[in-house]
């Protein structure tokens, strides 16, 4: 029975001792951290968007659930295509922004029918942006842990 890190609903990482068939294969942490950084851009872009459009007659505000989208992101694998037998199979992250936006709904609605809470807006903005740049940093962090790991031990 190997232990296996495994991801909690509320963000943390616990130790799973379990083992056999009925357990999925472990992820690729490095490849978490790059769909979760993906992720968050794809949220800037529609917050950002929401922000330009606070004067926008009927316009719709959209977000993106980040915990579902993250969940759908890692199950979905699609295949490389192998030219050789011998290649490696290997998997992309392929899904397009508009599948996980979700329109928001307005605290309080307006006489245009505008939904974009500018409060809101700006707070999630803010913090979409702070999350970024932390995930952002522990991808920075594991490639400089990898380019160590390479290097020659004597220097």
């Amino acid at each position: 029975m190997v232990p296996c890190i495994g991801r909690r609903n509320d963000g943390y990482v616990e130790l799973d001792n379990r083992s056999g068939p009925s357990r999925g294969a472990p992820r690729d942490d490095g490849d978490f951290k790059a769909r979760a950084l993906m992720l968050r851009a794809s949220r800037q872009v529609m917050l950002a968007s929401n922000i330009a459009n606070t004067d926008t007659p009927g316009y719709n505000a959209t977000d993106i659930n980040f915990r579902d989208a993250l969940q759908s992101a890692m199950e979905a694998q699609v295949p490389l295509a192998g030219t050789n037998a011998s290649h490696l199979s290997g998997a992309s992250f392929q899904m397009s922004t508009a599948a996980l936006a979700e329109f928001s709904l307005p605290a309080q609605s307006s006489l245009d029918g505008n939904s974009v809470d500018m409060d809101r807006e700006r707070g999630e903005f803010a913090r979409n942006a702070i999350l970024y740049q932390l995930a952002s940093a522990m991808l920075d962090d594991e490639a400089k842990e990898f380019k160590l790991a390479s290097s020659d031990p004597r220097r």
